[in-house]
């Protein structure tokens, strides 16, 4: 049984048709990429399974269970986190409190009073970035000063202390570095080690192939093509994505 599970998904707004009968499963362990060109449907998929959009057919299964999420709350406390290209990081908090915000440790000062325990923030935060395998310069007071890629790093262990099963990457490495979306792609293998399903939405075609252990290519909000890495390229993947290739099957 597949970690998660979407079947003949389909949403409209007002006349316009989004979704379009989309099945997709995700496996615990593996990075699946959704590719696509700008309005192919990427985003609207990703907030269906996150809890932002109502569907008006079809059905969600997470973790052998049928899922109608009303809210992004809902989907994160069920497991399903999503980390969007602005990371919603608040700038003028430590990494611990990022980490933490809305869930943070309490201890009892005196044996009465509740207080936050800010000695286990440190201590589990320390153990999160290292599990992932990334750094954080110890003199880093507030996110504010972090690279892209270690905002990522922070948003990534975010996911991990929420107990996330499967983490969206909504276009990750879109405003980083080349040296950064190297970490970024690090990261996801990293999570995918950890047995989380991992959505990666992007573009990047070079980086998609590097990371995914399968492609997904969406068109006018359907998948049109779903295959593993190492089956595919470049040539083959833009096909699908431009409608190319479903133009020539016409065409025959």
């Amino acid at each position: 049984m597949s970690l998660l599970e979407v079947r003949s998904l389909n949403k409209r707004f007002g006349a316009v048709e989004v979704l379009c009968g989309v099945d997709l499963t995700l496996e615990a362990g593996e990075v699946l990429a959704v590719v696509g060109d700008n309005g192919a449907g990427k985003s609207t998929l990703i907030k269906h399974i996150s809890g932002v959009h109502r569907r008006d057919s079809g059905e969600i299964t997470f973790d052998s269970q049928p899922v109608n999420f009303d809210s992004p709350k809902q989907a994160r406390r069920s497991g399903i986190e999503t980390v969007y290209q602005d990371l919603a990081l608040a700038d003028e908090l430590s990494v611990g409190a990022n980490i933490f915000l809305g869930r943070e440790p309490i201890r009892r000062w005196l044996g009465l009073l509740p207080v936050i325990d800010r000695r286990a923030i440190i201590q589990e935060t320390q153990r999160l970035i290292a599990s992932i395998e990334s750094h954080i310069p110890d003199g880093a007071s507030t996110v504010a000063g972090l690279s892209g890629g270690q905002r990522q790093a922070v948003a990534i262990a975010r996911a991990l202390y929420w107990d996330a099963k499967v983490v969206i990457l909504d276009e990750p490495t879109a405003a980083l570095a080349v040296m950064e979306r190297e970490n970024v792609i690090k990261l996801s293998r990293t999570l995918a080690s950890k047995d989380v399903g991992v959505i990666y939405i992007g573009h990047n075609l070079v980086e998609i192939l590097e990371v995914a252990d399968r492609i997904a290519v969406m068109y006018r909000g359907r998948i049109v093509h779903l295959t593993r890495s190492e089956d595919t390229t470049q040539e083959e993947l833009i096909k699908y994505m431009t409608g190319y290739s479903e133009r020539q099957g016409n065409a025959a």
